[in-house]
């Protein structure tokens, strides 16, 4: 099942958008006219920043992206060996980090959030952590032997740069393995409340321009962008994540409280208009989700993994 919704999730112009078949072009996730002092990088590290939402993040939010780690962790090669040394990128809360740990790799974290180090420390003590931009990574090239980006892609404000660092500091053969939400093409809690951001919301709420939040989830960027980077051997897998959740606008509540794109936009509303998102969240899940208490609320992951040349 697919939903409509603008690439990049701006709010402006939302009948145009629409009718050129959800997508904005380059538009990134603001809208046309968006006039905002701060850049993309600066909100998004501003955001992640905040030690409420990278807690909200990790309470709530990541009980889908657990569902991740073992697929990451598989596609290193770290639970046969082949990677023993693994650079953790945007390491969040620390949970990609745990599960490589757990595997016996040698783990380094590096994520640009302190609030977000710092629960990782108190996760995953055993992993040595950084703070970097994963534009501009402080390692030797060939460092490592495999690289994982648990959701951070979309944050950085130039993916293709992170990829060519990425394949920098891994030894030629090594693997990148990252995970990005699907977006209007899958049944998704996320495409859900975009869209509802966009039919309900302020259209002067706009984000900076900056990259599409599920752009490198879809083969047709991602594939080439990594090519160009220096890997291959490319592949995606879809990863069924959901939340588990009592209430059924619960992803209008993790988004608001654990996000920074998406927490940003909800927070900034007025009340008739959040109340109008949170409604339409919570008419989805009823109509999609099926019976409950509780409810499983898809939010569909992709895999993408490749080799180093």
């Amino acid at each position: 099942m697919q939903q409509s919704l603008p690439r990049g999730f701006g709010t402006r112009n939302l009948p145009a958008l629409l009718a050129a078949g959800g997508e904005c072009a380059r538009l990134g996730p603001s809208g046309q006219g968006a006039e905002m002092s701060e850049t993309f990088g600066e909100l998004e590290l501003r955001e992640w920043s905040d030690a409420a939402v990278a807690r909200a993040y990790a309470r709530d939010f990541a009980q889908a992206s657990q569902m991740c780690v073992p697929g990451l962790v598989a596609a290193t090669g770290a639970e046969t060996r082949r990677a023993t040394d693994v650079l953790d990128l945007c390491c969040g809360h620390g949970n990609v980090s745990e599960g490589l740990v757990a595997a016996g790799a040698s783990v380094t974290s590096a994520d640009f959030s302190p609030a977000m180090l710092d629960l990782a420390r108190a996760r995953v003590p055993q992993a040595t952590f950084v703070q970097a931009d994963a534009m501009d990574l402080p390692f030797d090239a060939g460092r490592f032997d495999a690289v994982t980006i648990g959701f951070g892609l979309p944050h950085v404000p130039d993916p293709p740069k992170v990829m060519a660092e990425c394949a920098r500091v891994p030894k030629p053969g090594g693997r990148i393995a990252y995970t990005v939400w699907h977006g209007a093409e899958k049944t998704s809690a996320l495409a859900t409340v975009f869209k509802a951001i966009a039919e309900h919301g302020d259209p002067d709420i706009a984000l900076p321009p900056g990259p599409g939040a599920t752009d490198y989830a879809q083969p047709d960027i991602a594939f080439p962008a990594l090519g160009a980077a220096g890997f291959t051997e490319c592949q995606l897998t879809t990863i069924p994540s959901a939340w588990t959740a009592d209430d059924p606008a619960a992803p209008f509540r993790f988004f608001i409280e654990g996000t920074a794109r998406g927490g940003y936009l909800l927070r900034n509303q007025p009340p008739d208009a959040a109340r109008a998102i949170k409604a339409e969240v919570e008419a989805w899940t009823h109509a999609t989700c099926g019976n409950g208490p509780p409810w499983t609320i898809p939010i569909p992951a992709a895999l993408i993994s490749a080799t180093r040349v």
